[in-house]
Parts: C-alpha cells; sequence; structure tokens
C-alpha cells in the first residue's frame, strides 16, 4: 500500500475534524494542532479550508456518481442494481466515514464548487429513481411512489457515517446483504 502524501493526510485529519465539531468550528491551526505541525505548515500543501472541504465532499460524490453509473449500465435487473447501490454505500462510508459526514452535513459550505456537487448529487438521485421506476415498470418492485422509495432507502444510507464507527465487528458483506434485505423486503414476517 502507498504512503498517504501530506495533503492525503491533512485531508483526512480534517474530515474528522469537521465531523467532531462542524466544518465552521474547525480552523486551520486546529488542523494544524491535531498533526502536530505549525498551521504555516499546511499552507505548502493546500490553499484553504475550503479547498479541503471541496477535495472531501467532490471526491466522494464523483466516486458515488460513477459507482451508480456503472450500475445502471450493468446487464442486471432493478433488485440486483439496488442491492449493488446498498453495496456501494456500504463500502464507500466503511472507507471513509468522516468524509461522508462532511458530505452529509457541510456541502452547503462549498464555495466555488457548489454548483458542480450539486449536480453530482442531482445526477446522482436520477440514475437512483430511474432504476427504481424501472423495477416498478418491470414488476420487481410494488407500485408506489419512486420518490418516497427514493426518499426512503437513500435517508439510511446516507446515514450510515454515524452507525458504522461503533461497530467494531463489521462485515461489510454482511451488513450489505441484511441492508438490502430490510430496506428492499422490509420488516414484515
Amino acid at each position: 500500500m502507498k504512503p498517504k502524501t501530506r495533503k492525503e493526510e491533512i485531508i483526512e485529519t480534517a474530515a474528522k475534524l469537521f465531523k467532531e465539531k462542524g466544518f465552521s468550528a474547525v480552523t486551520m491551526r486546529d488542523i494544524a494542532k491535531d498533526m502536530g505541525i505549525k498551521a504555516a505548515s499546511l499552507y505548502n500543501h493546500i490553499s484553504s479550508k475550503q479547498e479541503i472541504l471541496s477535495n472531501i465532499i467532490i471526491s466522494l460524490a464523483e466516486e458515488f456518481t460513477q459507482g451508480i453509473k456503472i450500475i445502471k449500465n450493468s446487464e442486471n435487473n432493478s433488485l440486483e442494481n439496488l442491492k449493488n447501490i446498498v453495496n456501494l454505500h456500504v463500502e464507500i462510508t466503511t472507507n471513509n466515514p468522516f468524509g461522508m459526514a462532511s458530505l452529509n452535513n457541510d456541502w452547503m459550505h462549498l464555495e466555488d464548487t457548489l454548483d458542480y456537487y450539486l449536480e453530482l448529487r442531482k445526477n446522482y438521485e436520477n440514475n437512483f429513481r430511474q432504476i427504481i421506476e424501472k423495477g416498478i415498470q418491470d414488476n420487481e418492485l410494488v407500485n408506489t411512489n419512486a420518490d418516497v422509495m427514493l426518499f426512503s432507502v437513500l435517508s439510511t444510507l446516507r446515514s450510515l457515517y454515524i452507525w458504522i464507527p461503533n461497530k467494531k465487528d463489521l462485515h461489510q458483506n454482511h451488513l450489505a446483504a441484511n441492508l438490502s434485505n430490510v430496506l428492499l423486503k422490509g420488516i414484515i414476517k
């Protein structure tokens, strides 16, 4: 495994602090202190707190967008595609729970990249909705409001970053399978 660059270390440290304190409450000094370096040293690798936030959020949003495009363009049926979306969320969140906190809680603080982020988010949700609508059309899913289904499933998936870090014995595959079962089949016996 390739060692992290200093910029990657800064972004990782900042994401953790943003989750703990919120983006607005964290200063560049806080990031430097947590890393055990002088604040001025940060500027050799990164220009601003805004750049850090943009790096965190945009990279995750692009990862989700690429993932759902691959899923949507696959030969799988809608139910398999939905299971793969759950897997995508579990994998990304498990690998970066701190970044996911920023994606969910701090996106509105983006400045120069806000429009780009909102476009990525809109495209992601549209692809997700189209998968659900195809599932309804193909009689794989119950015929109900696709937006309600999208909201219900996506709300759970977006909040995984809160729950996952507290699970020490977490197995991604088991979690994804259990989530798919509950989200796609329900809890009625």
